[in-house]
């Protein structure tokens, strides 16, 4: 599906994942934990979800009627709050706290505490399965938001994902939008070295899903994707995003290294040179 956004409106999203970016890092260095590469890798994602297609309140967090992002690969966090705060749903002051004890923003989401997090995420696996009940809620309540649930490719190994995934097209389910954060780099390797999951779209095809495959990092794409994923297809559909671990900095990328490691100020400064290089990467 063809976008009608304007260059400039691109341009301004596109600055917005750049600014996503430096806040993530910031942060991961400032708390001295947290993951970087799966935050890195989904940042258009976020990006696009957050400024461009999620029918959310920024006021009023709780409103009814709203979209609703279930972060099931919940430790990309850090890239989650920096998108609340930049939408000014959350005070930017408090990401200068992640993961310091008595803060609201901890390593993995909770909905108890951060204004804005529909769920709390972070045990791998579950994500779809709650945002099958979600959207089924949506159906039973006569609502009509749309329920997107952001995936990594590594939690594709759980069970769980595709029993949730049979539900959800027996149930025909056209307002839940999975998007598949497919890096390709998972906790403590490759993917495909771990536990090989392609051909990855026919495996959705076969579960009755429809499928697109979008470059993850290209935010026309990506929200051509998600406007396609929204459009009234019939049943549940799920985007497969196609990223890069650790996108923005060179040393950083592709590696699973960058997984929940931070940065020593040396490789901080480095990386945030080159995050501030005018390069969109």
């Amino acid at each position: 599906m063809e976008t009608d956004i304007t260059p400039e409106n691109l341009e301004a999203l596109q600055d917005t994942a750049d600014q996503i970016r430096r806040k993530v890092l910031t942060m991961v260095h400032r708390a001295q934990s947290g993951h970087l590469g799966g935050s890195f890798s989904a940042v258009e994602i976020i990006t696009a979800l957050y400024f461009s297609e999620m029918r959310i309140d920024p006021g009023n967090p709780l409103w009814e009627e709203r979209d609703r992002l279930v972060p099931s690969k919940g430790h990309c966090a850090p890239a989650v709050y920096a998108a609340l705060a930049l939408r000014g749903v959350i005070a930017p002051e408090a990401l200068g706290d992640l993961r310091q004890a008595g803060c609201i923003l901890q390593g993995h989401p909770c909905m108890n505490k951060v204004p804005g997090i529909d769920i709390s995420t972070g045990s791998l696996g579950h994500g779809l399965s709650i945002g099958l009940g979600m959207a089924l809620a949506a159906g039973l309540t006569g609502k009509g938001f749309n329920v997107y649930v952001l995936l990594g490719d590594g939690e594709l190994d759980e069970g769980q994902i595709w029993e949730a995934a049979l539900a959800a097209a027996k149930h025909r389910l056209s307002n839940l939008i999975a998007v598949v954060d497919r890096n390709r780099v998972q906790l403590d390797g490759k993917t495909e070295d771990i536990m090989p999951l392609e051909p990855l779209a026919d495996k959705w095809r076969a579960f009755n899903w429809n499928v697109r495959s979008v470059n993850g990092h290209d935010l026309r794409d990506v929200i051509g994707g998600l406007r396609w994923a929204a459009s009234g297809a019939k049943g549940p559909c799920v985007l497969i995003a196609d990223t890069v671990k650790g996108k923005g900095v060179s040393f950083m990328e592709d590696t699973h290294v960058w997984h929940g490691r931070p940065p020593t100020d040396e490789e901080f400064d480095r990386a945030m040179s080159e995050l501030t290089g005018g390069s969109h990467g």
